[in-house]
């Protein structure tokens, strides 16, 4: 699969359990929309999928990819109930950056 390398990076973050190479990914004002919450900026994004790892160590494995839609489908497995779980990353890439991420089950 072939993916704009923001998501390689990102995705290779996540599964080293990175949160600053994972913010690495976001533009400075960029937004994440996930489990009913929204987390703006850089910093707070980092600090988020920080905590995320810590309490669900989840690990993403990409199983399709749209690019007109820039979705992202990938199989998540960690410590929560119901993993493996299929969820979709909508996202908003400008600038080889994510401005808008928003995670759908």
């Amino acid at each position: 699969m072939n993916l704009p390398k923001v998501i390689a990076n990102l995705t290779e973050a996540q599964n080293n359990f990175d949160s600053q190479a994972y913010a690495s990914c976001f533009a400075e004002t960029a937004v994440v929309f996930d489990e009913g919450k929204t987390h703006q900026g850089k910093a707070e994004i980092e600090q988020w999928i920080k905590k995320a790892n810590e309490e669900y160590q989840a690990v993403m494995k990409p199983i399709d990819y749209l690019p007109a839609e820039e979705i992202l489908k990938a199989e998540v497995s960690g410590n929560f109930p119901g993993s493996p779980i299929v969820l979709s990353y909508h996202l908003e890439i400008k600038n080889d950056l994510i401005e808008s991420l928003k995670i759908t089950g």
